[in-house]
């Protein structure tokens, strides 16, 4: 088992009903303390999303929030200035996953690959991560996805290049599994309308579910977590106490059978209501202003 996951014996088996809210906040103050696997992180600050260019020193500033916490940082994009973040974090101890966008528009695809490539080619990238829910959204084929795949393969012999997207489509996509190093799975069981209290379980079998379709390959899950604010998705309800729990059970999880989980995300981040409603603002486990919300 890693490293990663020894953690103080308080953090297994927790019975939240004996938990106050005080506790369940030392509780994460203690993981985040030991530091947990990984996070989803974009450096945006309110006000900026996609489109927007961001800088070294916004990047630095917003990567010293996090950096104390984790062992490993996914970033999303390859342009607009996010293809500094492998190398600003690499200098701070940190390893990442290089989020290499991909979505419909070829021109744009062609950027995004070769600056991951270089990134690689520079010894920052520790994964490449190929295209992020292309398939979900219905944005490429697989053919065109595959070929994006095995491009980054041969360019960039030395490191894992994998492809993210929701758990089941690496069921229902044979041969993109097959075309990747590593399976990266995103698994949410609040998107899946699932009650809070039985989002832990349902978590286990969506990777479970993965694991059978990796074959034998190595499954990440690449982003999971819970809104604290914001309407909610059928029997999923945003609220602190069910998204601090989620928080605290994923890792008790991950501590247990050596899973490594991206949490998503790093901070709020007000853009993504447009995509998702009100509660695409508030899956950070910092608000935008880079204060622990759990803590």
């Amino acid at each position: 088992m890693s490293n990663y996951y020894k953690r103080p014996l308080s953090l297994v088996g927790v019975d939240f009903a004996k938990h106050s809210v005080d506790d369940l906040r030392a509780l994460v103050r203690q993981l985040l303390a030991s530091k947990i696997h990984g996070i989803c992180f974009s450096p945006y600050v309110e006000g900026q999303g996609p489109g927007t260019e961001v800088g070294e020193a916004q990047i630095r500033e917003r990567l010293a929030f996090v950096q104390p916490h984790v062992h490993w940082i996914r970033s999303f994009s390859c342009k607009e200035g996010q293809e500094l973040i492998p190398r600003i974090a690499a200098e701070n101890g940190l390893k990442t996953m290089v989020g290499v966008w991909l979505d419909d528009d070829l021109e744009q695809n062609e950027v995004e690959m070769a600056n991951a490539i270089e990134i690689a080619k520079a010894g920052h990238a520790d994964i490449l991560a190929v295209g992020n829910e292309v398939l979900l959204r219905g944005e490429l084929t697989e053919d065109e996805l595959i070929d994006y795949i095995n491009r980054a393969k041969r360019a960039a012999p030395g490191v894992e290049v994998g492809y993210v997207d929701a758990y089941f489509l690496f069921v229902d996509h044979p041969r993109v599994t097959e075309a990747c190093d590593v399976i990266l799975a995103n698994c949410y069981p609040f998107w899946e309308e699932c009650p809070a209290d039985h989002a832990l379980l349902y978590m286990k079998e969506m990777y479970r579910r993965a694991v059978h379709a990796a074959n034998g390959k190595k499954v990440i899950i690449s982003e999971t977590g819970w809104p604290n604010v914001g309407t909610p998705e059928g029997g999923a309800v945003p609220s602190f106490e069910n998204a601090i729990k989620y928080f605290i059970n994923a890792y008790q999880w991950a501590e247990e059978e050596g899973i490594e989980i991206f949490y998503f995300s790093a901070f709020d981040e007000t853009w993504k209501v447009d995509a998702e409603g009100d509660v695409g603002a508030y899956w950070g486990i910092w608000d935008k202003d880079g204060n622990c919300k759990y803590d």
